[in-house]
């Protein structure tokens, strides 16, 4: 959904209220699938179109660290970790402790040249 300038990514309801573990391997529902058919595409839609990306993570049953790592950290990788944190906004009323976590693993990535 795009709004207002603000392109918003709801986890439950557009990837699963279930998420998983790190890797596609592991399970479903995993953070390296939600990187890679979500998070990257609607990153890189939201800087086209001078938008931000809005990742709201309430309404799933809850997040194993691996998962987050892997989409936050991975996300951070691919598009260094300045970009990222200026254009991303994450939503976790829920468990607001997974905000500092989740910049942490963006503020601890190691920028890949894409």
């Amino acid at each position: 959904m795009i709004q207002d300038g603000i392109i918003y990514l709801k986890l439950s309801k557009e990837f699963s209220i279930t998420p998983g573990p790190r890797k596609k391997e592991e399970g479903k529902f995993s953070g390296e699938l939600f990187l890679n058919s979500l998070l990257i595409p609607k990153f890189q839609q939201a800087l086209k179109e001078n938008n931000k990306l809005v990742v709201d993570l309430d309404g799933s049953a809850g997040y194993a660290s691996s998962f987050l790592d892997e989409a936050f950290r991975g996300l951070s990788s691919k598009f260094g970790k300045d970009i990222v944190l200026k254009n991303l906004e994450i939503i976790t009323n829920e468990e607001p402790y997974l905000y500092e976590e989740i910049i942490s693993y963006i503020k601890e990535s190691s920028y890949e040249f894409a």
